[in-house]
């Protein structure tokens, strides 16, 4: 495995080669001290794997990026290692493997190499095999998240719902919780590509987990998912029962007037 360093900090740099010298699966390495160079070294020699800063002069590390997917080159495994969070939904729909905060630990740049490796082998593979004439993968959406200092990637059909918790929200996922500082109503916006809805001012849902619908006398709404959970709709939200579904039959009426109270 052939790795590049690209980063204008010495000591990112430096901290970069001693994680890359203690593996015994790297055949060479060499170093760039800002994209000028490495655009150089990335036209004229081919590398696996570009463990690459984001923010330098001249040309960012984002910048780079585009620039390679407009030569003849194979593209390389990107690991983007940065002192910035902001960039992460940018930086996986450039098809980065994986996103690395600085500071970071050893074992952290170790696992996202690791992780850059397998797509490095993938991808020859498919070539191998033909069936990627391009080089260029198709990964299908993720979320990217910040929790607990990095950058974790979550497929959205594991998520089973979003609740408010103050000013934070609660992610709950079929195997595990992550909580976010951010506001519900951004995060329904985020989401609705995704199926999921807002039942209630501090809830949402992915409609995908939704297995039954309870029209209450109240006006209400009681919604099981899977598992035999149980949510409370509220009347305020009842119209957005709409998009659980692409069609319904027989129950238009249910999604769109309200029980009458007796």
């Amino acid at each position: 495995m052939r790795i590049l360093i690209v980063d204008d900090e010495p000591l990112a740099r430096k901290a970069l080669e001693r994680a890359v010298l203690k593996r015994s699966d790297v055949e060479s390495y060499d170093v760039a001290v800002d994209a000028i160079q490495a655009l150089d070294k990335l036209l004229t020699d081919s590398y696996d794997v570009v463990l690459l800063d984001i923010a330098m002069p001249e040309l960012s590390g984002m910048e780079l990026v585009e620039r390679l997917k407009k030569s003849d080159q194979p593209p390389p495994a990107i690991v983007f290692v940065t002192a910035h969070d902001d960039h992460a939904v940018q930086a996986f729909e450039k098809r980065a493997v994986d996103y690395v905060l600085k500071p970071f630990a050893t074992a952290r740049i170790q696992e996202a190499i690791d992780h850059a490796k397998q797509r490095t082998a993938a991808q020859k593979a498919a070539v191998l095999a033909g069936a990627l004439p391009n080089v260029r993968p198709t990964t299908k959406a993720k979320l990217a998240i910040k929790t607990k200092g990095r950058i974790l990637l979550i497929d959205p059909a594991e998520v089973v719902s979003v609740r408010a918790e103050g000013n934070y929200v609660l992610l709950e996922r079929k195997n595990g919780t992550d909580i976010l500082r951010e506001s519900i109503s951004a995060v329904a916006g985020k989401l609705k590509p995704f199926g999921f809805v807002r039942i209630h001012r501090s809830v949402l849902i992915n409609s995908a987990f939704v297995e039954e619908l309870q029209p209450l006398f109240s006006g209400d709404y009681t919604l099981k998912i899977k598992g035999g959970r149980e949510y409370m709709v509220s009347r305020s939200y009842k119209k957005n029962l709409a998009d659980m579904a692409e069609l319904w039959i027989g129950a238009e009426a249910f999604t769109v007037k309200e029980k009458p109270t007796p």
